[in-house]
This record gives C-alpha cells, sequence and structure tokens, in this order.
C-alpha cells in the first residue's frame, strides 16, 4: 500500500514509531502545515519517507501515493478525505471518521462512486479479540446488560478550566468526550450489536461541549450503557452479561488486550463459584494499531470492496450513534449545519 500521510500529530508519530517497517506499507509522502515543515523533513528522514509537503492538492497529485492516511483534527476529516476520493485515492480515516452521519453518508457514496476503498481507522473492531468475543456471544446465552467505562483524565481539561480551548474540548472542532473516548465503546457496541433502537446522551457539557457523559442505547431486548469522560478517572472496565455467562475487559477496547469469560455453568453442567473466568488473548503481542493496517493494507492490495463496505455499514451506525446522542444532549458541532 503506497501510502501518503496527512498530519503530524501524536496519532501519527505513533503509527511511524511501531508501524513504519510492516510488509506491504510503502511510505511515499508525509503533509503538514507550512509551521510544520522542520516536523516534516525530521519524520521523512528518521522513517525512510519518500517525499514531504505542505500542501496537501500537490500530494495528492503525486502518482507514487494510491492511499491517503488522514490523521488531521477531527473537524477536518470531511474535507481531507473527499478531496483525496476525488483525486482518485483509497483512504484511511482516523477515527472518529466524521462530524455527522451525513458526511459519513457523503463519504460513502462519493468512494462508491469512484470506485475507491474508504475504510475509517478504529482499532477496535480489526483486533483479533475482538473477533473471538463476537464468535463466542452465543456462548453468554441472550445478552442482557452491556456496560463499557472509558474514563480518562486529560490535562487539556486542566488548560480548558483555565480558559484555554485545546481541540479536544472544542465544539468548532468536533471535540469532546463522546468523539475522544466513548467513540471507542460505541464502535465496539456497533460491531458486536448493531444498530440500536433508540440513543440518549446525559452529559456533563461545559461551554458547548461534553466533558463526560454517560450515553445509553436500547437494543429491544437488552441495554448498553457507554460511559466517556475526560474531566475524571476510573478503572476501565467492560462487561458484557448474558444469561448463561458474561464476557469481561479491563483494559481499553481499542487495545483490548485481553478478555475473561465467565460461564454460569462449567463445561459438565455444574454452577461455577465466583471468580473462575479464564483468560484469552488472541492479539499476539502486537501493537494496538498493527492488526488494523495489517487489513487496511490487504484490502487495498485486493480491492476487497465487499469487506471494506462491511466496515463501512459498522463506520455508519457508530457516526449515526454519536450524532443521535449528541443531539439529546443539545452538542452542537459546526459541520452539523447544513451546507
Amino acid at each position: 500500500m503506497r501510502t501518503g500521510i496527512v498530519g503530524t500529530g501524536m496519532i501519527v508519530r505513533e503509527f511511524l514509531e511501531h508501524l513504519h517497517g510492516m510488509e506491504g506499507l510503502e511510505l511515499r509522502a508525509i503533509c503538514g502545515t507550512p509551521r510544520r515543515e522542520a516536523d516534516l523533513r525530521e519524520l521523512s528522514v528518521r522513517y525512510g519517507i519518500a517525499g514531504w509537503y505542505t500542501d496537501y492538492e500537490k500530494m495528492l497529485r503525486d502518482g507514487t501515493v494510491e492511499a491517503v492516511y488522514v490523521a488531521v483534527p477531527n473537524h477536518l476529516h470531511f474535507e481531507f478525505c473527499q478531496k483525496a476520493i476525488q483525486a482518485g485515492k483509497h483512504v484511511v480515516c482516523e477515527k472518529p471518521f466524521t462530524s455527522n452521519v451525513r458526511e459519513a453518508a457523503e463519504l460513502d457514496r462519493l468512494a462508491r462512486e469512484r470506485g475507491t476503498i474508504l475504510l475509517e481507522a478504529v482499532t477496535t473492531r480489526y483486533l483479533p479479540n475482538t473477533w473471538r468475543i463476537k464468535s463466542c456471544l452465543p456462548e453468554l446465552g441472550r445478552i442482557r446488560i452491556v456496560t463499557a467505562n472509558y474514563s480518562q483524565y486529560s490535562s487539556r481539561y486542566d488548560a480548558f478550566c483555565r480558559g484555554e480551548v485545546l481541540p479536544a474540548f472544542d465544539p468548532h472542532r468536533s471535540g469532546g468526550a463522546l468523539m475522544d473516548l466513548n467513540i471507542y465503546n460505541i464502535d465496539l457496541a456497533a460491531e458486536l450489536f448493531g444498530a440500536p433502537e433508540q440513543v440518549h446522551y446525559a452529559a456533563n457539557v461545559e461551554r458547548g461541549i461534553d466533558t463526560s457523559g454517560i450515553l445509553t442505547m436500547n437494543y429491544g431486548s437488552f441495554q448498553c450503557v457507554c460511559i466517556g469522560a475526560k474531566d475524571c478517572r476510573a478503572p476501565v472496565f467492560t462487561c458484557i452479561q448474558g444469561d448463561r455467562g458474561c464476557i469481561c475487559i479491563t483494559s481499553p477496547v481499542n487495545e483490548l488486550s485481553s478478555y475473561e469469560l465467565y460461564r454460569n455453568e462449567d463445561q459438565t453442567g455444574r454452577t461455577t463459584v465466583h471468580g473462575s473466568g479464564v483468560r484469552y488473548d488472541y492479539n499476539g503481542g502486537k501493537h494496538r494499531m498493527y492488526h488494523e493496517f495489517r487489513e487496511f493494507i490487504r484490502i487495498v492490495d485486493e480491492k476487497d470492496q465487499e469487506y471494506a463496505q462491511r466496515m463501512m455499514e459498522t463506520t455508519l451506525i457508530t457516526m449515526d450513534i454519536q450524532t443521535r446522542a449528541r443531539q439529546t444532549a443539545g452538542i452542537v458541532f459546526d459541520h452539523d449545519a447544513v451546507r
């Protein structure tokens, strides 16, 4: 996958540090703003990137670039993806995919029209542990309750309290706890269970943005509660409870480094004692971004539109949930206005 990267932030540096030598991944270009020129030079030399640009349009005209990894701030995702698709490039876009479901649907339509691959870079759904959990859900019986808490106190919240508004807490740049952390919980639920019937978001809102909040989703036969916070912290924990057992995850779901399966009865039919769960890990000790980019390379190389479209269906569900959730909490982004 001959890739051009747009962005120089933390996620790009993490990507380069852990994946720059991955088989099948050829780094052809990196692009940033003119004020990031020194960073672009340094990154291109350190990681053997063929070229660097301070003009996105020029990078898109680079014939050696077949796919673009979009890792710019949230509110720019739609614009940068749209331009890449229009230039005939395949696109891998960081989470959250877009500011709202309308933008996501428009990019999906455009990619289908142009025949390009369009993927969201959200680690959760590509992890082998996620696939294993999905396959063993029937062992839990009827799902009754799902709870997920991804709370992580942010130093940016301290700045926010001082009056400094960074992108993570800026409604004009599609920020907030829902978009930054709770989006992973939503994505896992969407991948495992599909679309809920009802959505409600009870958020702690300061100056127009959610600093934390509780998302409830009614799936008809069971309830799902997703908590995300950047203004307080708690142990990260996810539990999927059925009437015959449960699955517990004690790492952030974007890492899902392992999970434990608890059965009400053991294999002989005897009732098990509390705490007798079995731990599983199929991720192979790889960095959390490894599995998604391994799959992206395959999808692009094989032009696997069918699988890419299945992943896009999960993205569209996730974007619909976050859009509806924000509406119930009165959180409005600039991009929500019809243009």
